[in-house]
């Protein structure tokens, strides 16, 4: 898989990819771009950090963060290395191992095991532990496989990223499969105002 370009236009490749970790594999059918320091809804915006530094290096990392004090989220580096790009992994159908998957997120329905990022890390079991690991190489604990058969260009579609407000916010960077069940719920931006002191 080449990974190296614009997350933008990385992104819509990685519909129908093959994610494992351990038992379970995942098949993507939501993804979200981020451009880094060119993107003011990337993490990287404000440029290099400790916390984003995996995002500048080779593409094919991951790049994993706690959001909101809850939930791991998983992104794909990509772009060359100085240059900070991801993709953030938002929804997919779970192709193998279910029965593990049922048991982290119990109660969900197989449509819902996936459907959102945080869900998909837990159904996978991805936490911090994996930020920076090579998902591109065979023998990583979490693996990025090509799709055994690529999504048609007519069955993707792109709108608005999720969550994403100020100049970022219409950016049309969320591509998914057209007709899948397993993608997410499309919420926008909830813009808090800060109160006045009286």
């Amino acid at each position: 898989m080449d990974l190296t370009g614009p997350a933008e236009v990385v992104a819509p490749t990685l519909l129908g990819a093959l994610l494992t970790s351990g038992p379970v594999t995942v098949r993507l059918t939501e993804v979200e771009a981020y451009a880094g320091q060119a993107d003011p809804g990337s993490h990287a915006f404000r440029g290099r950090t400790a916390r984003t530094d995996v995002m500048f290096g080779a593409a094919g990392r991951a790049y994993v963060y706690f959001s909101y004090g809850m939930h791991w989220c998983l992104n794909v580096v990509t772009g060359p290395v100085g240059e900070a790009g991801a993709v953030l992994l938002r929804a997919g159908e779970v192709v193998s191992g279910v029965e593990v998957a049922r048991a982290r997120r119990p109660g969900a329905s197989d449509r819902d095991l996936c459907r959102g990022p945080a869900r998909l890390c837990k159904a996978l079991a991805v936490t911090g532990e994996l930020g920076g690991v090579d998902l591109l190489k065979r023998t990583s604990a979490l693996r990025l496989d090509p799709p055994a058969e690529p999504i048609a260009a007519q069955q993707v579609r792109s709108g608005p990223r999720v969550g994403v407000s100020g100049a970022g916010a219409p950016t049309p960077w969320r591509f998914w499969c057209a007709d899948e069940p397993t993608v997410s719920v499309f919420r926008p931006a909830v813009v808090r105002r800060r109160a006045v002191a009286s």
